[in-house]
């Protein structure tokens, strides 16, 4: 498409208007400017046809029934359209949608195209506006569409109703609605949601209806409205046999009602993390924080959907030892969402901060130890992610990544979670905590509401926290961070005091020696996983029944700790575990978890290979779209 340059000027001034309302921002965090996108030229998204200095979408009203029968969300999606005085017509993303037909809002048929698809961005809907600035797209969600996952009773903890929720995040969101899927282009929205008869309908919007809907013919209506732009992957939807535990005066969970007491007793500090997060960045722009523990096949831990976090049940441990997980998607609730990445390219701005601020979370409510035990296990995880991505010479150690021709997936490692988080750390070490913080808070108030390019932050850093100091600028290295591969020398490595003692008995349990079970049952959930990960990869089947024998490896509920065990499982092609394997990768379909078994799994040949084949086969069927595609490239 073909840029008009006067109306590109024009539509130019009128988002920058936005910008103009930022210093507003620092003052009201909840009252967003009018939707902007960052002018310059690393803010655009290879992964959308959008063209938004043309014509783009500030806001989305859906009007939608869940079809469970045609596993189908089918209805209109009326979009807002700024454009230029001259924009003839405007591009959204579209994946597989069935559309029926674009009107105005007046029900005058626009002429609309679809172009070719593409396997990973799907295919551009092109509508001639005929001066329109909001239209009304029909259409049903596409079939089979990757953001949608449609489960059925037997896939439920209640196991007697269906249950329907989606995944956005990168690009899904454009299987089921017509809008600029690109994480710069924030859009408001509202919702009308028909659901049936005994299911309840949650959004991470404002719900506007009562909690059990408005009876209308065919079901219940439910309604919900997020009146601060978003970025389009954050619009979230589920629908199922869902009941409501309050936590707070403003958190609460929802889940199916046969697990709901023991998913709130174990998120039960969810408002003290919220005080805890406010004390540290400024006030909480959303309103409510609530969760949404589904069912075990949502393929993330969780993700940070405004005003209802989803979450995995991989969590509920039963001794609240994983809630790091609900302090990460708190985190985004300013490193995400209210200043979320412009591109997918920039996708660190998102993590890199976030599980820095998930940390300082855990310190302030759990204490330093712990935090530094959660720090030094990403450590390894990041050390892992070199290897696996090619070494540190691989372009995909650089944070600010080249994703051309790329699914914005492959973006998704620990490079931009923990080299993100490690990069922040070594600056808080070059400035202080105390500066390091009031800059943060600042800089979430600066660009509130808005997107956020890696340039932009890195100009961001240099005029608000650098400020022209060459010795500072030196200490940090910012360019060979942001940039360059591998990990800078003055990476700052948090260190746990409790883990050499771990690691010296795990290297003496190696050697012949007992079991710690005493210290087993003192420890905690880091220190556990730290023992089980640090054992050799070579180990005689005595050494692990003895293993499995006093800490129970394989009945382990904890997911974490079972991860780690059938890792060392796997590699030691130990037969014994493989009903515990079995019952784990058909239990549960989280990617972090299941992906790498089933890697491993097939890097152990005439063992391993089989055994993976013959589980993939039953429960690829179970696993979200998510997993699935990333599995599919393993299991070959």
């Amino acid at each position: 498409m073909i840029l008009r340059h006067t109306g590109r000027a024009a539509l130019l001034a009128l988002l920058l208007c936005g910008a103009a309302a930022t210093a507003v921002m620092a003052a009201t965090p909840a009252q967003p400017p009018v939707p902007a996108i960052l002018m310059t030229p690393e803010a655009h998204d290879i992964h959308s046809y959008a063209q938004p200095l043309v014509a783009r979408v500030t806001h989305v009203d859906l009007d939608l029934t869940a079809d469970f029968a045609g596993q189908k969300m089918t209805g209109t999606a009326a979009l807002d359209i700024a454009a230029a005085p001259d924009a003839k017509e405007v591009v959204l993303d579209s994946k597989g949608l069935v559309i029926k037909g674009v009107t105005d809002a007046k029900g005058a048929a626009l002429p609309w195209t679809l172009g070719k698809a593409d396997p990973i961005l799907g295919a551009p809907l092109t509508v001639t506006l005929n001066g329109a600035r909001r239209i009304v797209v029909s259409y049903d969600s596409a079939p089979g569409g990757a953001a949608l996952q449609w489960l059925t009773p037997a896939q439920t903890a209640g196991k007697q109703k269906p249950y329907l929720f989606s995944q956005g995040e990168a690009i899904l969101n454009r299987t089921w609605i017509p809008t600029q899927d690109s994480p710069g282009i924030r859009q408001t929205w509202t919702a009308k949601i028909l659901a049936p008869d005994g299911l309840t309908a949650v959004m991470s919007a404002e719900m506007l209806s009562p909690p059990e809907g408005e009876p209308v013919a065919g079901g219940s209506l439910y309604r919900f409205r997020m009146d601060k732009p978003v970025a389009s992957y954050l619009i979230a939807i589920a629908v199922g046999d869902l009941a409501f535990k309050p936590l707070g005066v403003r958190t609460g969970v929802y889940t199916e009602p046969s697990v709901l007491d023991k998913t709130a007793n174990e998120l039960v500090d969810v408002e003290k993390m919220v005080e805890a997060a406010e004390s540290l960045y400024g006030p909480y722009a959303w309103g409510r924080y609530d969760l949404l523990v589904l069912p075990p096949s949502f393929p993330f831990g969780g993700m940070e959907n405004p005003r209802l976090t989803f979450a995995t049940p991989t969590i509920i441990a039963g001794d609240r030892s994983l809630v790091s997980l609900v302090a990460h998607e708190l985190a985004h609730s300013w490193s995400g969402n209210l200043v979320n990445n412009a591109t997918w390219s920039d996708f660190w701005l998102n993590e890199g901060f976030t599980v820095y601020f998930e940390n300082r979370i855990m310190e302030k409510l759990y204490g330093p130890e712990r935090a530094q035990m959660l720090a030094d296990l990403g450590w390894t995880s990041l050390q892992d992610t070199i290897k696996e991505v090619g070494g540190p010479a691989s372009p995909d150690t650089r944070l600010h990544l080249d994703l051309t021709g790329r699914d914005p997936d492959d973006g998704m490692t620990d490079i931009a979670y923990e080299k993100g988080a490690t990069f922040l750390r070594t600056i808080e070490k070059a400035v202080g905590r105390e500066r390091w913080d009031a800059y943060l808070k600042a800089y979430f108030a600066r660009h509130a509401f808005q997107s956020q390019t890696t340039a932009g932050f890195v100009a961001d850093l240099r005029e608000n926290l650098i400020k022209g100091d060459p010795k500072l600028e030196a200490a940090i290295g910012v360019d060979k961070w942001v940039y360059e591969v591998g990990l800078p020398d003055n990476a700052v490595h948090v260190k746990s005091a409790a883990f050499p003692a771990v690691d010296a008995l795990a290297a003496a349990f190696a050697k012949g020696g007992p079991a710690p079970a005493a210290k087993w049952q003192a420890w905690s959930t880091p220190e556990r996983t730290r023992f089980v990960a640090s054992l050799p990869r070579q180990l005689s089947a005595e050494r692990l029944a003895a293993l499995d024998k006093a800490f129970g490896l394989s009945a382990q509920g904890n997911s974490e700790i079972r991860f780690v065990w059938l890792q060392l499982a796997i590699a030691n092609r130990y037969d014994p575990a493989t009903p515990s394997l079995e019952a784990f990768l058909t239990d549960q379909g989280r990617r972090k978890f299941v992906a790498p078994l089933f890697k491993d799994l097939m890097e152990q040949d005439t063992w391993g290979q089989p055994i993976a084949k013959r589980i993939y086969a039953q429960t690829r069927p179970l696993y979200h779209a998510v997993t699935r595609q990333t599995v599919d490239t393993i299991v070959k």
